[in-house]
């Protein structure tokens, strides 16, 4: 995955520098990536980058200013930062294809620039007329950084498996670390799946200076945002709506090169209603199965014609099905073990849609931010597939979860998306750039001036994308959602919507164990176009038919038996009555899978990481 990665030591600089190489190329998973290092000996600072051809990461990172400074970058941000009331800020973040204004920024700010930057990203700035380095992420902590310090050395890297490489003593399981993910499908608050490993939390600058030592300590927190009084619904509504148009152009930026991920949602809808605004061409295109149409599919491509832009159907195809234990193995290797088993279409998916265009556009987290929807829960694995010794761990991750008496907004901007949706992002970004704009600081920060009326309601969106596009506006989405229409016909639409919704959950995902004899019945509701509309990847039924062989050879195997987390003799039974369909235990088949991934790819892997090792199942 792109990234960056880097060693403050005062060791020999030949085993520096040969420390940064071994974890850079563990990083390079794709023959389309590019990228460098930038050693500074006499400071004991050396950074090495891994970035997607042509993006903007490369440009800044492969460079250094007049005065030598280097700044290795991943992701993307602009100049200028949040709030800003500059009125060079749309006409800075237009000409982002520029290096200079972030050098000239730093040298302007010194290190306050970090606070001018807006977007996702993370940073080792070196500069070596004064003598110091400066490592940094974004606001949320979606670029992650990974860190562990030894004999007064610290290493650091965008990926886990880099520290893996190059420090054999961390390759271990975190026991903590590993009752959180099987507690909250994520691990919290800067722990990690891996003995020793942390990572920085969002907003925070470490500095390493020759003379001054080294410092830590955090350019943002999310109180500041939190402290702000709530609008009124016109307000509201008045503001988002200027805010929203106003910071959209910069998520436009590189329309060659940009395809929109596009659903049949509100919050790709609102993106669409101003890109026909701004008169430009991307792609569109639309994740799903190997056959049928979803309504994400059919809306998406009604939304595309209604702006006249190109849309393609990416589908999971036979073949992913087929090479299901490849992408396994693929997946928790590149995410670090923050994506598993049931996200294992997402390397495969977003490696189609970069055929199409290097950058994503999505709408991403829109609903989190904006409404309040939240996915982060307890998943409440059945307790006796855990060793014994081990279920009070994972019974007293309680203590460790989100705080729910903490703002909507900043659980999900400063907790949520980036602990427990990282992984899933990781995964895309392997493969292409990611955009989001309801990640933009000004938005974040207008989220939380929501009166709870607006948060509750799709009343502010549909009125923006109503303003911009009255077509896009009276095209219903999959909810059932649409401008105008007669009370009863959107009553109407929307128990349709919510009712097939959650025939759809329970056929592919939820249906509980004791309602397993109801199976049979979903045949005819598919007949009648009742199964299909809004979710396309049925796991609980490949993991009882498509790839039940690859479930059992995985936990029917000694080495995932052996695992210290696992009662050993419960996981093949597990496997058995998920096949026969005398329970549903699909998340803690995934669990399973994830965690025996893991530790085969990563962990026993030892000095061969860069190499991704394979389990092969006979068909």
């Amino acid at each position: 995955m792109p990234g960056i990665v880097g060693l403050i030591s005062s060791a020999p600089p030949d085993e520096c520098e040969r420390v940064v190489r071994a974890m850079l190329a563990t990083m390079m998973h794709e023959n389309s990536y590019v990228s460098g290092t930038h050693v500074f000996p006499e400071m004991g600072a050396y950074g090495g980058w891994v970035a997607h051809e042509a993006s903007m990461a490369e440009r800044v990172s492969k460079d250094r200013s007049e005065t030598g400074v280097a700044i290795l970058m991943s992701g993307e941000f602009s100049a200028l930062g949040a709030g800003s009331q500059e009125p060079s800020r749309t006409a800075q973040y237009a000409a982002r294809t520029q290096d200079e204004p972030v050098f000239s920024l730093y040298e302007r700010e010194e290190e306050r620039f970090i606070e001018k930057l807006d977007g996702l990203f993370s940073g080792l700035l070196i500069d070596p007329q004064r003598k110091r380095a400066l490592l940094f992420n974004d606001r949320h902590g979606c670029e992650r950084i990974y860190h562990y310090e030894k004999n007064g050395a610290t290493y650091f890297a965008s990926e886990a498996k880099a520290l893996l490489r190059v420090l054999p003593e961390l390759r271990a399981f975190d026991d903590q670390g590993v009752a959180q993910f099987l507690s909250y499908g994520c691990t919290l608050d800067g722990r990690t799946l891996f003995r020793g490993i942390g990572f920085l939390p969002g907003g925070s600058v470490w500095s390493f200076h020759a003379a001054a030592g080294s410092s830590r300590k955090r350019y943002f927190e999310p109180e500041q945002w939190a402290s702000q009084p709530p609008l009124t619904e016109g307000a509201f509504d008045r503001a988002y709506r200027e805010t929203f148009e106003r910071i959209l152009p910069r998520y436009l930026n590189d329309a060659k090169s940009l395809g929109i991920s596009l659903t049949g949602g509100l919050d790709t809808r609102m993106i669409m209603a101003g890109v026909a605004s701004a008169g430009i061409r991307p792609v569109c295109y639309t994740f799903s199965g190997a056959a049928g149409d979803t309504l994400d599919v059919r809306l998406a491509a009604r939304v595309a014609r209604a702006c006249g832009l190109e849309h393609h159907t990416l589908r999971v195809g036979n073949d992913f099905v087929s090479e299901f234990g490849h992408h396994v193995d693929r997946t928790a290797f590149v995410t670090d073990g923050c994506a598993g088993a049931l996200a294992a279409h997402e390397i495969y998916l977003n490696a189609q849609a970069r055929e199409l265009a290097p950058i994503r556009l999505t709408g991403n987290y829109g609903s989190e931010i904006l409404r309040g929807m939240s996915t982060f829960k307890r998943q409440r694995l059945i307790s006796a597939i855990l060793a014994p010794d081990f279920r009070n761990l994972v019974a007293g991750t309680a203590v460790c979860a989100p705080e729910e008496e903490s703002h909507p907004v900043s659980r999900a901007a400063f907790q949520e998306i980036p602990w427990l949706h990282y992984g899933t992002l990781a995964a895309g970004r392997s493969q292409l750039t990611f955009r989001t704009p309801y990640l933009d600081s000004e938005i974040v920060r207008l989220a939380f001036r929501a009166p709870e009326s607006a948060r509750q309601s799709s009343r502010t969106a549909l009125s923006l994308v109503h303003a911009h596009s009255p077509i896009l506006a009276e095209i219903p989405t999959d909810r059932g959602l649409a401008w105008g229409g007669h009370g009863l016909q959107q009553m109407g639409r929307r128990l349709f919507a919510e009712l097939t919704f959650k025939l759809d959950y329970l056929h592919k995902e939820g249906l509980p164990g004791w309602l397993s004899p109801l199976d049979p019945l979903f045949e005819p509701l598919s007949c009648l176009g009742l199964l299909g509309l809004h979710k396309f990847l049925p796991y609980r039924l490949w993991f009882r038919r498509d790839v039940a062989k690859y479930v059992d050879a995985v936990l029917g195997d000694p080495s995932t038996q052996r695992m210290p987390y696992w009662d050993s003799h419960f996981l093949p039974k597990i496997s058995s009555d998920h096949v026969k369909g005398k329970g549903n235990y699909m998340r803690e088949i995934n669990a399973i899978l994830s965690l025996e991934a893991v530790e085969r790819t990563l962990l026993r892997a030892g000095e061969t990481s860069t190499r991704l090792p394979q389990r092969h199942v006979t068909p």
